[in-house]
């Protein structure tokens, strides 16, 4: 066999760039990978920053409509503090991520911070992602008298 058949254009078929292709492919699988956990992921922190958000407010909200019963016999809207306080922790652990809350001012203010595991960025090394969320409420009163 002529030995010329073994080359095309001076080179041998078995070429030495092949290992910078399996390089190139694996760097591109790992890009790939980390873009989908970008989406998968982030999309999950998304979603669970906004349910934090909702629990925040819906449990200052609750906080805030423990009234003083003292003060409502006196005529004044007055949030009572303590009832306040565990109105607000107790909404948070039904819902199932405690956090903390505050009140100050005639205001409760809700603090919610929680991780979530991740699906996809777990691959790279990322486990969890931080989820947080903050909301304050304050009770105003409505309607003072009753119709005539």
């Amino acid at each position: 066999m002529n030995s010329s058949a073994c080359h095309h254009l001076g080179r041998p078929y078995g070429r030495d760039d092949d290992g910078a292709i399996a390089a190139f492919v694996v760097l591109l699988m790992v890009g790939f990978l980390a873009l989908l956990g970008l989406v998968v992921d982030g999309g999950t922190a998304l979603t669970s920053h906004q349910a934090a958000q909702v629990e925040a407010e819906q449990a200052a909200r609750a906080g805030a409509g423990a009234l003083s019963v003292d003060a409502l016999r006196a005529g004044t809207i007055q949030i009572d503090a303590p009832a306040a306080l565990a109105t607000a922790d107790g909404f948070m652990a039904a819902a199932g991520h405690p956090g903390t809350s505050v009140v100050a001012n005639g205001v409760v203010t809700v603090r919610i911070h929680y991780q979530v595991p991740t699906a996809i960025l777990g691959l790279i090394g990322i486990d969890r992602l931080d989820v947080w969320a903050e909301a304050a409420a304050v009770n105003v009163g409505g309607v003072t008298r009753g119709a005539a």
